[in-house]
C-alpha cells in the first residue's frame, strides 16, 4: 500500500485526505494538536508542526513515505520541498518552495526574469519606511512575506496610515522584514495551474468574489473568467513565464494577478492548489478530480489532464458577521436542484465561530454549476437565500 503524508488537517486538507483514502492510500496527517477536522479521516496522525522540516523529514524517513503534499495553504510548502529533495520524491523542490513562500525572493525572481509585476521595496521593521519607500506611488500595499491568505496585508492610501499597517504586519510574521509594493489599479483575478515534468498542463483563469475588510479577502470564485483573446494569451504567456522563472514543477500552482490596460501583472504565485473551493472549481470545470491528480503526481505517477470539458461554476463561503455560538442552521435548498453542486457546513449547532476576517474563519461553502456562467451564478444566489445560520454573541445579541 502506498503511503502519503498530507501536511495540515484543516478544512482545506480534508478533501485531499478523504480522496487518498478512497484511492486505497495510507494517509498520514501532519499538524500541530488542535480541533482539526482532518484528524478524523486520516489513517495516522502525527502531531508535528508542519514548519518543522527536520522533524517532518525524520518521520517521513521512518515511515518510508511514497509522497507528500498539501492543499490550500503555503505554511507547509517549504517543508514539502525539503522532504521531496531529501527523499527524491515527486513534487515541488526546496528551491522553488523558498521562492513561493517568501514574497521578497519571489519579487526578485520576477524582476530578474522580466516577469511583469508591481514595483516593491523590502523593508526591515527597524528601518525608516518613508526613506526606504521613496519613489513608490500611493496607494501602497504592506505585506508580510511568509504567509498565505490575507493575514498581515493592508492597503495604505496615505503616509500617516503606514505605521498602523506595519504594526498589523509585525503581528503576523516570523520575519524581521516585510514588503511594500505599489497597488496596481486594475482588475484583480486569479488562476489555477499545474506543472508536470516541466510542462504546464493547464492554466485556468477565474474570477474572485471579494470580502472587503481592512484588505480584500477572497470569499468565493467563479469560472470561466471573461477575457478577450488577446488578454487570455497575455495572461497565459505571463503565467508560464513566472512559473518557469520560479522553476515550479510537479505541483499545483495558485496564481494571483491584476490586469491593467489589457496586460497581466503577477502579484504572487503559490506552489499549491488554491483554497476557497478552487480545487473544486478546477474539478467541475474540467471534469476530473483535481485532488486525485495532485495525489497521483505526488506519488510519482503521470496522469493525464484532459481540458476539453468546460463547465461554468461558482462558489461562495458561508460566514458569520460576529463571534459567537451557532444556535440554528438550515439548508432549505431542494435536492432536485441539479445546479447546486455542494452545500457544506463546517460546524454544527452549539459550536463557537469567529467573525469573518480571513478564509479560515469560514463556516461552510456553497458551490453551484450551470450550462452558462449566468446560470451558475443565478443558482448560487438562489442557494444562498435558502441557507440560514444564526449566531448569538455571549451577550445574547
Amino acid at each position: 500500500m502506498k503511503s502519503l503524508m498530507i501536511m495540515g488537517a484543516g478544512i482545506y486538507q480534508v478533501p485531499l485526505i478523504k480522496k487518498a483514502r478512497e484511492m486505497g492510500i495510507h494517509t498520514i496527517a501532519v499538524s500541530i494538536p488542535g480541533n482539526y477536522p482532518g484528524f478524523a479521516y486520516a489513517d495516522e496522525v502525527l502531531h508535528i508542526n508542519t514548519v518543522d522540516s527536520e522533524a517532518v523529514l525524520q518521520a517521513a524517513r521512518e515511515r518510508r513515505i511514497d509522497g507528500i503534499c498539501t492543499a490550500g495553504t503555503d505554511v507547509a510548502v517549504m517543508t514539502i520541498g525539503r522532504v521531496n529533495d531529501e527523499l527524491k520524491l515527486s513534487g515541488i523542490s526546496y528551491e522553488s518552495a523558498r521562492l513561493a513562500c517568501d514574497k521578497v525572493l519571489m519579487k526578485q525572481c520576477y524582476e530578474d526574469n522580466g516577469v511583469r509585476t508591481a514595483k516593491y521595496r523590502k523593508v526591515y521593521f527597524n528601518e525608516d519606511v518613508i526613506a526606504r519607500t521613496e519613489g513608490l506611488q500611493y496607494p501602497l500595499i504592506v505585506k508580510i512575506v511568509d504567509s498565505s491568505g490575507s493575514r498581515g496585508i493592508t492597503r495604505v492610501d496615505r503616509e500617516q496610515d503606514l505605521q498602523g499597517a506595519i504594526r498589523n504586519a509585525q503581528s503576523y510574521t516570523r520575519k524581521d522584514y516585510y514588503i511594500v509594493e505599489e497597488f496596481i489599479v486594475g482588475r484583480e483575478f486569479g488562476a489555477q495551474a499545474f506543472v508536470m515534468d516541466g510542462k504546464v498542463q493547464f492554466i485556468l483563469p477565474h474570477g474572485d468574489y471579494i470580502f472587503h475588510g481592512s484588505t480584500g479577502v477572497p470569499a468565493g470564485h467563479f469560472a470561466p473568467y471573461e477575457l478577450s483573446e488577446d488578454q487570455l494569451r497575455d495572461c497565459c504567456e505571463t503565467c508560464e513565464k513566472a512559473l518557469k522563472a520560479m522553476k515550479l514543477d510537479n505541483c499545483a500552482c495558485n496564481c494571483d494577478f491584476i490586469m491593467r490596460d489589457g496586460k497581466t501583472y503577477v502579484l504572487e504565485i503559490g506552489g499549491r492548489s488554491g483554497a476557497t473551493c478552487l480545487a473544486e472549481l478546477v474539478s467541475i470545470y474540467y471534469g476530473f478530480d483535481y485532488y486525485e491528480k495532485i495525489i497521483q503526481v505526488a506519488l510519482g505517477q503521470k496522469p493525464e489532464f484532459p481540458t476539453a470539458l468546460h463547465v461554468p461554476n461558482a462558489s461562495k463561503l458561508l460566514m458569520s458577521d460576529r463571534d459567537g455560538e451557532i444556535i440554528a442552521m438550515a439548508n432549505r435548498n431542494p435536492k432536485s436542484d441539479r445546479n447546486i453542486y455542494e452545500v457544506v457546513f463546517d460546524y454544527t449547532v452549539g459550536d463557537q465561530v469567529k467573525k469573518f476576517h480571513v478564509g479560515p474563519n469560514r463556516i461552510g461553502h456553497v458551490i453551484t454549476r450551470g450550462k452558462t456562467l449566468a446560470e451558475a451564478t443565478d443558482a448560487l444566489d438562489r442557494a444562498l437565500k435558502n441557507i440560514s445560520v444564526e449566531v448569538v454573541q455571549e451577550n445574547g445579541d
